[in-house]
């Protein structure tokens, strides 16, 4: 009995200790002797030939630690390497990295957190796929330790994750639940800009803001050398559409310290964001085009020229032009597809008129046609609309492909982009099997989709007018089904910033006419939702359309009254713009433009030239002409700043820029005497001038004739006058103190043409040359472009030319569209009656 008690117990006790056993060297994980030795000796390998021969040797006895860092010091050597996507093939295939997988793979559990997910970050950069067993593998075992990753280690992972594009996994989602339960703690500034790249597909616009927040108080604490830091933090605000201004300048400062160590990639990347946030920074820009400037000699890799012929091309000056060109033309039987994409859609940007590169790139497109997503066929249809290619052979593959795409695709936005590209090219419009595609999706189509399909819509029904085609009824019906879809999603949004993501780019014919009344009508159901964020994107909308919401107005205003020490100033420009531009002041307009302009002063020296001209522009337009920025602009150092800027720029806006200074410079001349600032505009003025005028339409020419009548005589009238300050009027007549008109001599009875004398020194004052109690008169005909698109209101521009007029002496006298061609002036008597009456102030005589 008593032996039977003591082998039960030895056998209980040698089960214990096996047990224990066990669990030790699962716990522990005995190896032989110290680690440290083997790590040394592999820290010494200088090439992957040499750690390869290092695991065959040690394999046997190699530990999860000395796994995890011989797949480190092999990622080590790689990035040594130019061709990496080369060596990472040879490393796949070589027959010690298949033994390094094995015990990855055996070992995985025993890794602590951080050489874990190092394993799988460096397994990716050697190409594995996601699919992977050993990948899904440390995926698995990582899911399982998530909660206790310390924020190091959880930003690595979720750069493992966002590289297998798992950014709306539920995955993400609990990384992004971490994140935003432990975001008080977390004092890593470089770990938290990881993870918020990484989730920032997924959250919700309030997380959004509280990242916001805590990267500003966290700014301040890194090293101002994190140039990576910095990008990703503007890579995240581009991520959430969010261009917030104060984040962005102070990354910007980051970038401008290290310039002169940012690579060709470092510069087009953050280019590139900078132009998707439309934070436009010009000493940035200037710093950045000389440094890439510099980089030219630098690249003979047709991979590394075609990103400097990117980034450099859309601001590069003549020379810089011709040198990219004719390089990348040297190199253009090297292009891959994609390069070939980027350099064609680069020549738009540029406005490139070299033909022989046009032809050259075209003819690679043409070659991998069939390798291009719909997306990428809209991009090259629209790159070789624009300078007029043609190849009668390419635009029928291309548009045989986007068929083919458009039967099978079944989203609304790739099917609304095939359709955008097949009405751009020179073919008829779509059968009725393409038009049935587009009726199937409508009902899930948001307003961008919806704004596409009637561009191409109206495209097809002007192509069927050239062309005396009978398909036109079927695409008025489908026009009209649009209408409706477009009403109904406008009438179902109960979201302000879901319904401005959708309309902030509409634009077109369609959209104004059909949709424009009951989105204004939407926005103002939803006005209460403005606020610091969204205010500066909604004035712009309103700019854009010309629609005058005086309700939507007096809200923007509002806001800026209540909230203007959260709205930064470069958003100045914007929320004053619907303001000038309509023509309308609200209730508080001096409150409101004097807390605008305060808000502006302390940032008048580091604003861009060209934004304080238009800002400049848009106050002198709204009768309002402050000091301090006026002084700023009319400044020598300002003014060689902004020629600098202006050769940064595409030609279209440098003129525009050019013409918006000048009418700045005469407004204040004008206006504000006392300010004493010269004006320095008439070798433009005649430049522009002496290319702009010629013979008057025949509209003018009818009004012409009826004038001399009402006036008693040819000569008593002149047409398309140039007067003092290069303004322009439609017709001018004097009156003497009786009320009779006064005749010019014969030399100002040539039509259209401007006399001599006005190019000297433009600037005297009419009225000084008038017989006593003699009047000149200025009669404007103004056409749809002076007025508000819902209201009959004169806008900003008009409104100013006006006042300058009748400073300069003149009676002006106005004659909208809407009175000219209405019913009651049908008759040729009626019209002669209503010049008299404005002109004399008398009806029949």
């Amino acid at each position: 009995m008593k032996i039977s008690l003591f082998l039960d117990t030895v056998f209980t006790d040698m089960l214990r200790l096996r047990a224990f056993c066990s669990f030790s060297r699962r716990l522990f994980h005995f190896r032989p002797f110290s680690c440290e030795p083997l790590i040394s000796q592999m820290a010494e390998c200088t090439d992957e030939e040499q750690v390869f021969d290092f695991i065959e040797k040690n394999k046997a006895i190699l530990s999860e630690k000395q796994v995890g860092c011989a797949f480190n010091i092999l990622w080590q050597c790689q990035k040594q390497k130019t061709s990496l996507l080369k060596s990472a093939e040879c490393i796949r295939d070589h027959p010690q990295f298949l033994t390094l997988y094995n015990l990855a793979t055996n070992k995985m559990e025993f890794m602590n957190d951080e050489t874990l997910v190092n394993v799988l970050y460096i397994t990716q950069q050697f190409a594995i796929e996601a699919q992977d067993p050993l990948v899904e593998a440390l995926v698995t075992e990582a899911w399982r330790r998530l909660e206790r990753f310390d924020v190091n280690v959880l930003s690595k992972f979720s750069t493992c994750l966002a590289n297998q594009h798992l950014h709306l996994s539920p995955l993400m989602g609990k990384i992004a639940d971490i994140v935003n339960r432990n975001l008080e703690t977390m004092q890593d500034l470089r770990s938290l800009s990881v993870l918020m790249v990484s989730i920032s597909s997924l959250i919700s616009r309030h997380f959004q803001e509280q990242l916001v927040n805590k990267t500003e108080l966290l700014f301040d604490s890194i090293d101002s050398s994190q140039v990576n830091i910095a990008r990703r933090i503007v890579q995240f605000l581009r991520n959430i559409k969010y261009s917030y201004y104060p984040l962005l300048e102070r990354c910007n400062k980051v970038f401008l310290s290290h310039m002169n160590h940012l690579d060709l990639e470092s510069i087009s990347k953050i280019l590139s964001l900078y132009n998707f946030l439309q934070f436009h920074n010009f000493e940035f820009i200037l710093m950045a085009k000389k440094r890439l400037t510099e980089m030219i000699p630098q690249f003979d890799h047709p991979a590394s020229f075609v990103k400097l012929f990117v980034a450099l091309g859309p601001m590069a000056g003549p020379e810089e032009k011709k040198q990219l060109e004719s390089t990348i033309l040297l190199m253009s039987e090297e292009l891959t597809s994609q390069q070939a994409l980027a350099v064609m859609g680069a020549m738009e940007e540029m406005e490139s008129r070299n033909s022989r590169l046009i032809k050259k790139i075209a003819t690679i497109l043409h070659k991998h046609l069939d390798d291009y997503k719909p997306v990428e066929l809209l991009k090259i249809t629209q790159a070789l609309i624009f300078p007029h290619f043609q190849s009668q052979e390419l635009f029928m593959k291309l548009r045989e492909l986007l068929l083919s795409y458009l039967k099978i695709s079944v989203k609304p936005s790739e099917i609304s982009i095939l359709v955008r590209a097949i009405s751009m090219l020179p073919s008829p419009p779509l059968d009725e099997v393409g038009m049935s595609r587009i009726e199937a999706v409508l009902p899930q189509c948001d307003l961008n989709d919806l704004n596409g399909f009637a561009i191409s819509v109206l495209r097809w029904i002007q192509y069927d007018h050239m062309y005396l085609d009978s398909t036109t009824g079927k695409q008025l019906k489908l026009l009209q089904k649009l209408d409706h879809y477009g009403h109904r999603r406008l009438q179902t949004c109960n979201d302000l910033n879901l319904l401005w993501e959708e309309v902030k780019s509409l634009k077109g014919d369609w959209f104004a006419e059909s949709l424009l009344e009951e989105t204004v009508a939407t926005l103002q159901c939803l006005m209460d939702g403005i606020n610091y964020m969204n205010v500066a994107g909604i004035a712009s909308f309103i700019s854009r359309t010309n629609y005058l919401s005086t309700l939507l107005l007096d809200r923007i205003a509002s806001v800026v009254l209540q909230q203007i020490e959260k709205i930064h100033p470069f958003s100045i420009l914007a929320i004053i713009l619907p303001f000038s531009t309509l023509n309308y002041d609200p209730p508080q307009r001096d409150e409101f433009l004097g807390t605008c302009i305060q808000h502006l002063n302390s940032y008048l020296t580091t604003l861009d030239p060209l934004m304080l001209v238009f800002l400049g522009f848009s106050l002198a337009t709204l009768d309002c002409f402050p000091e301090d920025l006026l002084k700023t602009i009319f400044n020598i150092k300002f003014l060689d700043r902004l020629d600098s800027q202006l050769e940064l720029l595409r030609s279209s806006l440098n003129m525009r820029v050019q013409f918006r200074l000048m009418e700045l410079n005469r407004a204040v001349c004008l206006e504000c005497p006392e300010y004493q600032i010269p004006w320095f505009h008439d070798r433009f003025c005649q430049q522009h001038y002496n290319k702009d005028t010629g013979s008057m339409n025949g509209v003018q020419q009818h009004i012409y004739k009826m004038l001399a009548e009402v006036l008693g005589g040819i000569n008593c009238v002149k047409a398309s006058v140039l007067i003092p300050y290069y303004h322009t009027i439609d017709f001018e007549c004097i009156l003497d103190k009786r009320k009779k008109p006064l005749p010019y001599g014969s030399h100002n009875t040539t039509w259209g043409k401007l006399p001599a004398k006005h190019w000297e020194s433009n600037t005297q004052i009419v009225g000084s040359r008038l017989p006593p109690g003699a009047e000149r008169i200025a009669l404007e005909f103004l056409d749809l472009r002076a007025f508000c698109r819902n209201v009959p209101h004169l806008k900003g521009k008009s409104a100013m030319k006006k006042r300058h007029l009748e400073i300069l002496g003149y009676r002006v006298i106005q004659i909208p569209y809407f009175e000219w061609n209405s019913m009651a002036l049908s008759t040729k008597d009626a019209r002669m009656d209503y010049l008299r009456e404005r002109i004399f102030g008398e009806g029949k005589s």
